[in-house]
């Protein structure tokens, strides 16, 4: 089968796409029009019931949650992280789940205050997960240094991929904030783990596709794809 990928620029589904090109599976998009606010359409919530971005159809029905996705992607073809009788499996899952449930679920939530708190608080939320943040990623690159292959190492996977997405986006959303609070350098092993992602292939293919610019990862810019919007 031929997967297909809903996605939408700089959004969570460049971490899947990543994936499926790295591993060279066979995969076709579908535009979510974010502009026109199509992932609450009728259509995308009977594939996706949260109208969130990513879905991937598979021969097993629509998968969303990014991790999720990520995961059924390694043990269904493998090679992009330790399959699951490897010694390494429980690293990696610990902190593959680290990355979906506790920072994306902050970035999430510092993009896009307005849908969890109201106005007057909003600043309040953000400074707190701009904490929360910093001592995430603090953590991550702790681990970066002592991984072995399959974050920072020498087999690049879907937990490097989300890595990497995750390093990118504090540096560009959201638009009216203080930004002021991340700095890539101070981050040495991820900032070296995002230098080696953007010398990948799966990279060049997702910098031509959704128009990421020359270095996405280490130094971001704001994308300007060929088509859609990321936000």
């Amino acid at each position: 089968m031929t997967y297909v990928l809903h996605y939408a620029p700089d959004n969570a589904s460049l971490i899947i796409r990543m994936a499926l090109d790295h591993r060279g599976l066979p995969y076709r998009t579908q535009l979510v029009d974010r502009a026109s606010q199509e992932q609450s359409s009728a259509a995308y919530r009977a594939l996706n019931p949260n109208g969130l971005i990513p879905t991937l159809e598979t021969p097993q029905g629509p998968l969303f949650e990014t991790g999720a996705i990520l995961l059924w992607l390694a043990d269904t073809h493998g090679g992009l992280g330790p399959a699951p009788t490897d010694p390494a499996r429980g690293a990696f899952l610990k902190w593959l789940f680290f990355a979906a449930n506790t920072l994306h679920p902050c970035l999430r939530m510092l993009f896009y205050p307005e849908k969890y708190i109201d106005a007057p608080h909003q600043a309040a939320l953000r400074k707190g997960l701009q904490t929360q943040l910093q001592q995430g990623f603090a953590t991550l690159d702790s681990f970066a240094t002592q991984s072995g292959d399959w974050l920072s190492g020498s087999q690049p996977g879907v937990l490097d991929f989300y890595a990497a997405a995750l390093l990118r986006w504090p540096a560009l959303y959201p638009n009216d904030a203080d930004r002021s609070w991340f700095a890539l350098a101070n981050l040495p092993a991820l900032q070296d783990l995002c230098a080696r992602i953007e010398t990948l292939p799966c990279t060049a293919a997702l910098q031509k596709a959704e128009g990421l610019g020359d270095t996405p990862f280490t130094a971001p810019r704001r994308p300007t794809p060929p088509e859609g919007s990321a936000t």
